[in-house]
């Protein structure tokens, strides 16, 4: 049945061959399996939305595929089944059965060019945390289940996921490594402990600054470290000019070299 509706859509939008698809809209159809669309190499637009999709293996082939609607079909797991398309920018998997958000979203990590995702009513939507996990997993995407992914989203999903790092960043922003997470307070220490531990901070180096725990850290701190710009400047009126020299002039006052640095 779904090879009939293939070929009937085919011929009514004019294609005369395989390569010629590059639009394929099989949607409200009423489908339960789509026979295997490899041999449309150039398709970018296709169109499976309200049917009764439970898989998707057909589409081991289809790497041009630039937008994807799979919405309110039957779908409970995408696992291994659509990671290789990564040239996607549009994935509808709304009004579906998935429930799995953390195999989801590993499942579309390699998508780097993914922009509009939607993923509302499936039951994954109602774990806690939801949203930010799936802009922290997929930060390409702009607009997540019909509404743009803000600035402070993105911030507040790197600091859930990223608490040590934000620590790190934020010791970097004064001058020095803490350990503690971004807006925790130190515990109460004693008065002696207080002035031991101000002493050391006193005569730490800045080569400790650099003991961090990660590899990332470590480039993140050297980035720090490079992000110094230096310039130096000097007054051209005070340079002799070739005029001068003929003239014999009395020699100038030598120029004042003055070096700005900032980051």
């Amino acid at each position: 049945m779904a090879a009939l509706i293939i070929e009937e859509q085919i011929q009514k939008c004019g294609y005369k061959t395989d390569s010629d698809v590059s639009e394929l809209y099989l949607g409200r159809r009423a489908l339960k399996e789509i026979s295997d669309l490899s041999r449309f190499r150039l398709l970018k637009y296709l169109w499976l939305n309200h049917n009764k999709i439970s898989k998707v293996n057909f589409l081991g082939s289809n790497f041009r595929l630039a937008e994807l609607y799979l919405n309110s079909n039957e779908l409970c797991d995408i696992t291994g089944s659509v990671k290789h398309l990564t040239s996607l920018q549009t994935l509808m998997l709304n009004d579906n059965r998935l429930t799995d958000l953390q195999g989801t979203v590993k499942e579309l990590r390699g998508m780097t060019n993914l922009r509009v995702l939607n993923l509302f009513h499936n039951p994954l939507e109602q774990d806690p945390g939801y949203r930010h996990c799936v802009i922290h997993h997929l930060p390409s995407v702009q607009l997540l289940d019909r509404e743009h992914v803000t600035q402070k989203e993105r911030e507040e999903a790197f600091l859930l996921y990223n608490p040590h790092r934000t620590a790190v960043i934020q010791s970097l922003g004064f001058g020095r490594r803490t350990d503690s997470v971004l807006g925790s307070r130190p515990a109460v220490q004693s008065s002696m402990g207080h002035r031991s531990s101000k002493r050391n901070r006193a005569i730490t180096s800045n080569s400790d600054r650099t003991d961090v725990v990660t590899l990332e850290d470590k480039v993140l701190l050297r980035g720090y470290q490079r992000s110094i710009m230096q310039l130096t400047l000097f007054d051209w009126n005070k340079i002799p000019v070739s005029k001068h020299k003929r003239l014999e002039e009395k020699s100038m006052e030598a120029p004042q070299l003055l070096t700005v640095e900032f980051r």
